[in-house]
């Protein structure tokens, strides 16, 4: 079995992605977005952040497919080809099925496509998550939320694909639990296309080569500065703090 911190990555090009709505979004006869464009760049990590009920998992939602796009509306690639089976995806529930344990969790991607699941990468995931052997025979109704969480990670990382789109993905847990999975994703998503919804200021600029707030009604995305230095940024940089600070203000005026 791999050794904790030499999980393999592959290195599959990542294509960067558009999500364009002419005619902006509305839900249940409600305005939502403007008429807007989000830009996702290729081997990126891009944050979006705003106010509940401002658009932030409906724009994740359209680009997984998992939401009709409205007439004229279209996401695009950079390379041409749909983004349909290029996705992972991570939701702020763990999602995880009550009747297999965390191993047959993480592994359950493979098997619903009728593979052989790599059971070695998938404990050295879970090894890499912060969690024991022991709890990779655990059905999550034996894990507290956090621990389900963390396996909710190790099965996106499983999936090993070249976009990654996650809504709240570390919300379940603690702030120190939080950080090493923030450190942990940013090492393993490297090089990948990565939409990260998140409510926590910290972690958009911790992560994010690009950070978009989703603000007005309806809504509409503009760009924030991020800190220099490459993903994941100290915590303690003041630089960071400063533009925490300062991100915070502007989501509370957003809100």
């Amino acid at each position: 079995m791999p050794a904790k911190g030499t999980v393999s990555v592959s290195r599959v090009p990542a294509p960067g992605f558009r999500i364009e709505l002419p005619s902006g979004l509305s839900l249940g006869g409600a305005p939502v977005l403007g008429p807007c464009a989000v830009e996702v760049p290729a081997g990126r990590c891009t944050a979006l952040l705003g106010p509940s009920g401002s658009g932030k998992s409906t724009l994740v939602r359209l680009a997984a497919g998992l939401l009709a796009p409205p007439s004229a509306a279209a996401v695009t690639t950079t390379d041409g080809a749909p983004l349909k089976g290029r996705i992972a995806w991570m939701a702020q529930q763990d999602l995880l099925v009550p009747w297999r344990d965390a191993l047959g969790n993480v592994t359950l991607g493979a098997r619903l496509r009728g593979r052989r699941a790599d059971a070695d990468r998938a404990r050295a995931l879970l090894a890499e998550v912060g969690l024991t052997p022991a709890d990779g025979a655990k059905r999550p109704a034996q894990l507290s939320g956090g621990m389900r969480q963390r396996v909710a990670l190790a099965r996106t990382l499983m999936e090993d694909r070249p976009v990654v789109l996650m809504d709240e993905p570390f919300s379940a847990v603690d702030a120190p639990t939080r950080h090493r999975l923030q450190e942990l994703a940013a090492r393993l998503l490297a090089g990948r296309t990565v939409l990260l919804v998140t409510h926590d200021p910290l972690e958009a600029l911790r992560l994010a080569d690009r950070i978009l707030v989703l603000s007005g009604t309806p809504a509409s995305p503009s760009e924030v500065a991020v800190p220099h230095g490459t993903p994941p940024r100290p915590a303690r940089d003041g630089e960071l703090l400063a533009a925490q600070g300062a991100l915070l203000e502007r989501l509370a005026e957003a809100a």
